[in-house]
């Protein structure tokens, strides 16, 4: 899961029966004849594109005129379904025309991009048309006009966690239709992949809940079925109803992304812009992920409402299955570092008793579990605490100690014989160069569980929630 920065800013949820009124108006717009064209000429209008957004290919520009009038006329027709983006739907219109008039050069959507705020609009089901030239994350790496339809999935109850949990950037949502960009394994909607010309504050976050609810209850029911693990009746019931996972996840992640930034760290947990080993991100993830999860077994200790009390039970459960299930087998093994993370965690899990592979049958002592979960989770919180006394390096040393303390490195690495004292003594990039791309490859476990679960994690490429 990415990163949604916190900082503090107004929540506006917009008068109730303006936020009803728009919903009855946007409630089919999928099939109207307005989306539809939109999405066609969006579409056409990508093959135009190269890399960067741009079209320098003059004889393409009256067709790609044509197209943008088309996009343009559309948005117009469908902007009074979204009285809640008006100021962005009016900018959107205005920054299409201004790169069309500089002949489809490298697009600036900047003006557009700082007018949309979905994160003052979080009212359960509330709908929002959302187009800009963007890269999409696990999608396309090529700067295309994209058009998403999305709806916002905001539970009640998640008010009365976000008293305790404040996430204000933190937006949820529902894929309803969407062009060729997230047609693929991308789950976000982050404004830093937006075609700009300089880099505002951002005030917003956006995760796809039923897509990551969608492709975890697909691929979990096939891991337990594979591995013969038992499930408890709850569970059974996360991985059959689309809505009980998908408000697990929004808990999930809502914990998930606050924690980037809280607790005693690093001086910056990413290092932006800076190379560093792909286990210290790894670690990062994984220590947000058990954030979130002991942040759950509290809510469920603590509140005496019975739809938190049993959505932080499904979420504790969802983080331990969609890390050691669908984590470690996803992606390729070049410096794949939530891969990395699910490892460790089902070793982990394995070598303190709880997680059990007996007469080939997976086995989970789920009454255990939370404490030996926190207790990793109590590892990684005292390697950051005590990495402000250290040097960077240092640092790096010891969370790869922390790491091979549990998993098994690959034989060849240079890291677990010892780095040598050239390396030792040198700058930062030595020792990052000297990390294997698959610095901890893949047991005996998941090199076997991975060819029967390969298809079935292949096809959740594209996955909504109508697909399970």
């Amino acid at each position: 899961m990415s990163s949604i920065t916190p900082t503090r800013t107004k929540s506006i949820v917009g008068e109730p029966e303006v936020v009803e009124d728009a919903a009855l108006l946007v409630s089919t717009i999928e099939s109207s004849a307005a989306w539809l064209d939109l999405k066609a000429a969006a579409i056409a209008l990508q093959a135009h594109q190269i890399k960067d957004g741009s079209i320098p290919d003059a004889a393409a520009h009256p067709e790609s005129r044509e197209l943008v009038a088309r996009i343009r006329r559309a948005i117009l027709d469908v902007a009074p379904s979204f009285p809640h983006d008006a100021e962005y739907l009016d900018a959107l219109d205005a920054d299409f025309a201004r790169w069309q008039a500089a002949d489809f050069g490298v697009p600036d959507f900047h003006d557009s991009l700082v007018a949309f705020h979905p994160e003052r609009h979080r009212v359960d089901g509330l709908r929002h048309l959302v187009v800009f030239p963007m890269v999409t994350q696990n999608g396309s790496s090529d700067r295309l006009v994209e058009a998403v339809l999305v709806e916002v999935i905001w539970p009640e109850f998640l008010n009365t966690v976000e008293e305790q949990y404040a996430n204000k950037l933190f937006v949820s949502l529902r894929f309803i239709d969407f062009t060729p960009g997230y047609d693929s394994n991308s789950a976000v909607l982050f404004p830093e992949t937006v075609a700009m010309r300089e880099i505002p504050p951002f005030t917003w976050g956006a995760i796809f809940q039923d897509r990551e609810a969608a492709r975890f209850r697909r691929v979990v029911r096939a891991a337990a079925e594979t591995t013969k693990l038992e499930l408890l009746p709850s569970q059974q019931r996360l991985l059959g109803e689309q809505e009980v996972a998908e408000r697990a996840f929004v808990l999930w992640d809502l914990i998930h992304d606050r924690s980037h930034m809280r607790g005693d760290l690093p001086f910056d947990p990413f290092m932006i812009k800076q190379r560093m080993p792909f286990f210290l991100y790894s670690l990062e993830e994984l220590r947000c992920d058990l954030t979130a999860f002991r942040a759950c077994v509290q809510l469920a200790s603590d509140s005496d409402d019975e739809l938190i009390v049993e959505t932080a039970i499904n979420a504790q459960h969802a983080i331990v299955f969609d890390r050691i299930f669908r984590f470690p087998l996803t992606g390729n093994r070049v410096r794949n570092y939530d891969g990395a993370g699910g490892q460790l965690l089902f070793a982990w899990l394995h070598q303190h008793g709880v997680l059990h592979w007996t007469d080939t049958r997976l086995a989970i002592d789920w009454a255990e579990l939370p404490a030996v979960v926190i207790a990793l989770s109590d590892a990684i919180n005292e390697l950051y605490w005590k990495s402000i006394d250290r040097p960077k390096v240092a640092h790096w040393l010891a969370a790869y100690e922390l790491v091979r303390a549990t998993l098994t490195p690959n034989p060849a690495s240079v890291w677990a014989r010892g780095l040598p004292d050239e390396i030792l003594a040198g700058a930062p990039k030595g020792y990052t160069d000297a990390v294997l791309d698959d610095e901890f490859p893949l047991s005996m476990f998941y090199e076997a569980l991975a060819k029967k679960m390969g298809e079935v994690i292949a096809s959740t490429r594209g996955i909504t929630a109508a697909a399970v």
